[in-house]
């Protein structure tokens, strides 16, 4: 597991809300984490996106206690794009209240009432797809979160490109389309992030979402870096 970010991923973040990172997970490692999702122990809560209108398909929660190779990429990952956060808050005159150690910082959800995991095992087949939305779950919020694809797109399943929309300041929205490489991990934007105006720095709110899987099946994992009420 090599997690490296250098300025190319953050002026890719600054440019386009999201950035992929060099493969984090070997195949054997990504087959080993999609293969966890018929392992129902490990998950407190399977939501149907259907059902809820969410779009089409099934992802589960990851329960306590979080697999340790997703506890440490999750620790991992707030390690290196709390300096971005950080930056990115400093632009917008926001709090930054995020410390430098990870079990701080879920100490910190978790007397906040944000106690659930929020680690996600998502599963696409074909025809699924997931709606434009964001993953806030309670008042602390990380600004960065990230994707992992599991499975090889244009061999395991096609479609099902991983989507961002942002609404800039006075403008039409942009989208953002990015297919997931096996291993590699997508840093994208949480909630909003920074971006130039005539009046300095404004935030854009983003959200995002996965287009119709046209055939085979996908599986992904979601890191997401708060806890959820």
């Amino acid at each position: 597991m090599d997690i490296v970010t250098d300025e190319r991923l953050a002026r890719e973040l600054d440019a386009y809300g999201c950035a992929l990172t060099p493969q984090v997970l070997t195949p054997e490692e990504c087959e080993q984490i999609a293969g966890l999702y018929d392992e129902r122990g490990h998950f407190r809560a399977t939501i149907d996106m259907e059902r809820h209108r969410f779009g089409a398909g099934q992802y589960r929660y990851f329960g306590h206690p979080i697999p340790p190779v997703i506890a440490r990429l999750r620790a991992a990952f707030y390690a290196r794009l709390l300096p971005i956060a950080r930056d990115w808050a400093a632009r917008l005159g926001q709090p930054a209240p995020w410390p430098d150690d990870f079990g701080e910082w879920l100490d910190m959800c978790h007397r906040a009432g944000q106690t659930r995991p929020t680690p996600i095992l998502l599963r696409y087949r074909e025809n699924d797809w997931n709606a434009l939305h964001r993953d806030l779950y309670g008042d602390l919020v990380f600004p960065l979160q990230v994707v992992i694809g599991l499975d090889r797109p244009g061999h395991d399943y096609t479609g099902g490109e991983f989507l961002l929309v942002e609404q800039r300041p006075r403008a039409q929205s942009r989208g953002t389309v990015t297919l997931l490489p096996q291993g590699h991990g997508l840093v994208f934007t949480t909630r909003d992030r920074p971006v130039r105006s005539s009046r300095g720095w404004s935030a854009a709110p983003v959200r995002h979402g996965v287009s119709t899987v046209r055939s085979g099946l996908r599986h992904t994992l979601g890191l997401v870096l708060h806890d959820a009420t």
